[in-house]
């Protein structure tokens, strides 16, 4: 119970801390340059230019259909925790950040940047108690159980191309859908940046009658770890070992330059990681 209680606690501190910051991007940034980056966010940007109805209600009051639809056909505790979640971010940006919080009048580009940073922080650290925004998560969510082979990344996009060329006919400014897109892209990236993290490497995979000597040379110059899989070739039948290695990003050329050097045949694939942990990466403590 005492630890129930203690996970509800940091649950709630979270959201405040997430909703305070994507409230300073929503209200001090975006709002006074006119642009909609996508989401119910957007929706209720849009609204709120043309009623002066509050950002943060009108977000509440969009979601609630959303969440009524998440709670009979999606998952039931997510919603509970996303109920919490986008009520305290209504209720900071209402009754807090847009009271108290000048509103930034400069340049739209600089605006359009740091709202989208600020709005992704927020998000990212509401992620991290496995809860969401609402609105567009949601949505999107829904739209992939109707139809099971779409992407939830296509679905959300598809969400956000809507709001955002929505604001090209509330706003009457074809650079409202541009700023809202370069808004947009900077929430996603400072997301994948806090989730995932910045520590980026490359995982390769090599097939080659030399595996032994190129991983050998991998160890010697590189200090880098490798390991052998078993496998057969689909075509020839063969027997043979597949490398896999883990490395900085930095060093793929001399990775290239080993593998090719020992066997010019060699079948390379390379594929991005997010995030690694483990000795000579990161300390996951």
């Amino acid at each position: 119970m005492k630890g129930n209680k203690n996970e509800r606690i940091k649950d709630m501190m979270y959201d405040f801390a997430g909703a305070f910051l994507q409230a300073l991007g929503i209200w001090c940034f975006i709002e006074p340059c006119m642009i909609a980056p996508g989401g119910v966010s957007g929706m209720a940007l849009l609204i709120n230019h043309l009623t002066k109805f509050p950002v943060g209600i009108m977000t509440l009051l969009l979601n609630i259909p959303l969440l009524i639809s998440s709670y009979v056909c999606l998952n039931r505790r997510m919603t509970g925790k996303t109920i919490q979640t986008v009520f305290i971010m209504s209720l900071v940006l209402d009754g807090f950040v847009a009271p108290l919080f000048p509103q930034y009048a400069g340049d739209k580009l600089i605006s359009s940047v740091f709202g989208g940073i600020l709005a992704g922080v927020g998000m990212a650290l509401v992620f991290m108690r496995d809860s969401t925004t609402g609105g567009g998560d949601i949505l999107a969510k829904l739209l992939q159980k109707r139809f099971p082979y779409m992407h939830t990344g296509y679905a959300l996009m598809m969400i956000d191309v809507v709001v955002i060329g929505a604001s090209v006919l509330v706003f009457g400014k074809l650079e409202a859908a541009l700023y809202g897109l370069i808004s947009m892209v900077a929430t996603t990236q400072t997301i994948d940046a806090i989730l995932y993290g910045m520590n980026k490497g490359a995982m390769v995979m090599i097939h080659s009658e030399k595996n032994r000597e190129i991983a050998d040379e991998i160890m010697e110059r590189l200090n880098r770890g490798t390991t052998f899989f078993k496998s057969v070739g689909g075509y020839s039948k063969k027997e043979g070992e597949t490398l896999l290695c883990v490395i900085d990003r930095k060093q793929f050329y001399l990775i290239k330059e080993i593998a090719y050097a020992h066997d010019p045949r060699a079948f390379v694939v390379v594929s991005e990681t997010k995030e690694t942990y483990g000795e000579g990466f990161l300390d996951i403590r």
